[in-house]
């Protein structure tokens, strides 16, 4: 079974899963060579360790009890996108308005600011520059089709 094939079978069946909870939602599936498969699942208010744990017994018996790989020569994990994942969905963008994050455009600039607003087109970013008396606060409206990563940073 080809790669794409098997994404879109881990795909179905994992939606299958989550759909009893409508916060929920399927974020990404890796695959890499050995046969580790990846399964990213957040949630508008997140996503507990109880339910990851339920989804991947429950997936890691269907792909079993299906042969999807010879031999059962595989490996699961399903888990939240920590934050070293970028956002890649409109639904991660909403969830996490309010918190700090670093833009990477397709020429590789940065801008690194308080995500404030998300829509299906575009993200807007507060950033401050400067310190002091010359501070001052920047508003960047970024249409999504110019954006390589988003990802969340943490301030203390």
């Amino acid at each position: 079974m080809a790669g794409e094939a098997q994404i879109q079978l881990l795909e179905q069946k994992i939606n299958a899963l989550i759909s009893a909870e409508a916060d929920l939602f399927l974020v990404e599936i890796k695959i890499k060579p050995t046969n580790n498969i990846k399964v990213f699942v957040d949630g508008d208010q997140g996503v507990s360790i109880e339910k990851l744990v339920q989804y991947n017994r429950k997936l890691y018996k269907q792909i079993e009890e299906e042969a999807m790989f010879p031999g059962g020569d595989f490996s699961l994990e399903v888990s939240s996108p920590g934050l070293e994942e970028p956002l890649k969905l409109q639904r991660q963008y909403v969830k996490n308005i309010g918190r700090f994050v670093e833009v990477v455009d397709l020429e590789g600039g940065k801008i690194e600011g308080k995500l404030t607003a998300a829509t299906e087109e575009a993200i807007t970013v507060e950033e401050i520059k400067g310190k002091g008396k010359k501070m001052e606060t920047v508003q960047h409206s970024i249409p999504l089709t110019g954006v390589k990563t988003i990802k969340v940073q943490i301030k203390f």
